[in-house]
């Protein structure tokens, strides 16, 4: 690596170490609205995290007509960033989406020749690892599959049920939730990732889904003085990083 590598790498480190330092969970924003360039770029950003065999099992409700904001702010618990922020971004985990977007999968491939393993992930693999069948049968069968051959060699653990499913689903579309976060940050604007909510509030609000997780309810915009509670801290570093 040559030294204009190096300063380059080292002026990408430090910026990226600034991005991640400056991010926090701001409780109070001014009343500046977040330019439609920056909210575009930042949601692409966010859905280029990475999520379980590139399905991408997540939506994001952009919330900033005031009548509905007003009363998303309210399903949020009155809470501050909720009520000031000058768009509210609901982050949703869908677990219903896995068939449509396995067809997508194989029609979007970016690649003239698709692979033959693509393919057959796409088209075999993945209508039987995602479906849990009527009744949750499926997923009974296949987990005790799992256990009986996991005796002998490695096998993927799950998902085996709806609940399997959120969780998996939920993992995913929280990366990108970081991803959009971070994106803000670097762009000069602050975010709240709130889980405080009446959910069924939400859902009805938005219309959305019935198989559709509310993950977070984003606040988005630019901090006030008052924004920031207090000086983040984190626990030591020994009690949850361990070194095998």
């Amino acid at each position: 690596m040559n030294a204009k590598s190096d300063v380059d790498s080292n002026a990408t480190l430090n910026a990226f170490r600034q991005v991640v330092r400056s991010r926090r969970s701001v409780r109070r924003f001014t009343d500046e609205p977040v330019p439609e360039h920056v909210l575009d770029d930042c949601l692409e950003l966010a859905m280029l995290a990475p999520n379980s065999s590139n399905l991408q099992p997540w939506e994001f409700f952009v919330v900033r007509t005031p009548d509905l904001k007003t009363r998303l702010a309210d399903a949020c618990l009155g809470q501050n960033a909720a009520k000031t922020a000058p768009l509210l971004i609901v982050v949703v985990a869908r677990t219903d989406t896995w068939r449509e977007h396995s067809r997508m999968a194989l029609e979007q491939w970016p690649e003239e020749k698709l692979p033959g393993i693509v393919e057959k992930y796409y088209s075999r693999i993945a209508p039987i690892h995602y479906n849990q069948g009527p009744f949750g049968l499926l997923g009974a069968a296949k987990k005790a599959a799992g256990l009986f051959v996991g005796l002998s060699r490695p096998v993927p653990r799950g998902p085996y049920s709806k609940s399997e499913m959120k969780v998996w689903a939920t993992k995913s579309t929280a990366l990108a939730a970081e991803n959009l976060m971070l994106a803000l940050r670097a762009h000069g604007y602050d975010s709240c990732p709130m889980e405080g909510f009446d959910e069924c509030r939400v859902r009805r609000l938005l219309k959305l889904p019935r198989k559709g997780l509310v993950t977070m309810v984003l606040a988005a915009g630019k901090r006030s003085d008052k924004g920031v509670y207090n000086r983040q801290y984190r626990f030591e570093r020994d009690t949850l990083i361990h070194y095998l």
